[in-house]
C-alpha cells in the first residue's frame, strides 16, 4: 500500500511539473509575441508619419523625384516585410532613403523653418526612439524564451509540444540611428 502511495506521490509531482513548465513555456512565447506586436505597432507608426514627410518635402523641392520614390519604395518594402531578415534589410533601406530625404531639406532654407515639418521630424525621431526600445524588448523576451527551450529538463518539453527558437530582431546599427538632420 506505501508503494502505492508513494508512486502517485511521485507521478502527481511529475504531472505539476510537467504542466508549470508547459504554462511557463506558454507564457514566455507569449511575452515574446507581444513584444514583436510593440515593435510592428512602433513601425507602421513610422510608416505612416512618411507620407507626411515625403509631402511637406515635395512642396519645396519638387526637381527632387528620385528621392521621393525612394523614400515610397523603401516604405513599401519595409512594411510587406515577412521575416526578421527582411524586416532588417527594409528597415536598413528605409532609413537609408530618410537620410536623403532629410540632406535634400537641409537645401531648402523656408522648409527647414516650416513648423509642419519640424513637427514631423521630431515624431519620426520619436517613432525611431520608441522602435529601438521595442526591438531591445523583444529581443530580451526571445533570449529568455530560447534559454528556456534549450536548458535541461525545459528542452524536453519543449521539444514534445513543438516550440521552436525565435529569431532575434538584429537590424543594422544604421537603423537604431534616428535620421538627424543639422540645420
Amino acid at each position: 500500500m506505501e508503494l502505492i502511495w508513494i508512486l502517485v506521490i511521485v507521478l502527481g509531482v511529475a504531472a505539476v511539473w510537467l504542466i508549470l513548465t508547459y504554462n511557463g513555456l506558454i507564457q514566455s512565447r507569449n511575452r515574446t509575441d507581444e513584444a514583436w506586436s510593440d515593435i510592428e505597432v512602433q513601425m507602421k507608426r513610422r510608416y505612416d508619419l512618411i507620407p507626411n514627410l515625403v509631402n511637406s518635402v515635395k512642396g519645396y523641392a519638387k526637381h527632387e523625384e528620385g528621392v521621393f520614390t525612394k523614400v515610397t519604395e523603401a516604405r513599401t518594402a519595409a512594411m510587406g516585410a515577412t521575416s526578421m531578415e527582411e524586416h532588417a534589410a527594409s528597415e536598413n533601406m528605409l532609413t537609408g532613403a530618410l537620410k536623403s530625404l532629410f540632406a535634400v531639406s537641409e537645401n531648402y532654407p523656408q522648409l527647414r523653418a516650416s513648423e509642419n515639418f519640424l513637427h514631423l521630424q521630431h515624431e519620426l525621431t520619436d517613432a525611431e526612439d520608441k522602435i529601438q526600445a521595442s526591438r531591445r524588448f523583444y529581443n530580451g523576451n526571445v533570449r529568455d524564451f530560447n534559454t528556456k527551450l534549450q536548458v535541461f529538463p525545459t528542452n524536453l518539453i519543449a521539444g514534445m509540444f513543438g516550440f521552436k527558437d525565435r529569431d532575434f530582431f538584429d537590424a543594422p546599427d544604421e537603423v537604431n540611428e534616428a535620421p538627424q538632420v543639422s540645420f
